[in-house]
């Protein structure tokens, strides 16, 4: 169990795999993350187009996806009457080495189920023609910045049909550790 206190001073908990007792994958688990240029791209792309700019968490994201790895524990007295059972992991978990890949491949089969294609520059910038405009998401593990006339018709189809649990959702008051906010003549700032 791994206890953290968040930037806004909440605090969180999370059961941690012990990962680095697995064996090593044979196949790659590395994955991407759009980068700080890519996120000033997409803010630009949004006040050229008089996008509106939103961002949202996806929550406990990893659990959002299916593990490859077969791993297993013996319950503890967290357990309550479980403990002593053999509990086998099935969702990826923090700590397991393949579970940032799973996680990344299950939010890029949504996007891509969406409409969104991966930026020939930037995996991890997604778009998608919208008539006159193009749809921009940049995602950054479970960090997602959205830039879109209708940002809610995207939240939507992502909290309905795809049944993530999305938090902090809205327009795009602080993202990946920076504040954004607009000065006296309507400028868009991020400090």
């Amino acid at each position: 169990m791994i206890h953290d206190v968040k930037w806004d001073g909440r605090l969180k908990s999370r059961f941690m795999a012990g990962g680095h007792i697995t064996k090593t994958p044979t196949d790659s688990v590395y994955s991407g993350v759009v980068s700080i240029q890519g996120i000033r791209i997409v803010t630009f792309l949004s006040e050229l187009n008089g996008l509106k700019l939103w961002s949202t968490d996806v929550g406990n994201a990893y659990l959002e996806s299916v593990t490859e790895e077969k791993v297993c524990f013996i319950a503890g007295p967290e357990f309550g009457k479980l403990e002593g059972h053999t509990m086998v992991i099935h969702k990826a978990q923090y700590g397991l080495r393949s579970s940032g890949k799973r996680c990344h491949e299950k939010l890029h089969d949504i996007l891509k189920d969406m409409g969104f294609t991966p930026s020939k520059s930037e995996e991890d910038i997604w778009m998608r023609p919208k008539g006159d405009h193009y749809e921009y998401i940049a995602v950054y593990v479970d960090d997602l910045m959205i830039a879109s006339k209708e940002p809610e018709a995207i939240i939507e189809a992502l909290t309905g049909k795809h049944k993530l649990k999305l938090k902090g959702t809205g327009p795009t008051e602080f993202h990946l550790g920076c504040d954004y906010f607009r000065d006296d003549d309507g400028t868009l700032c991020v400090g």
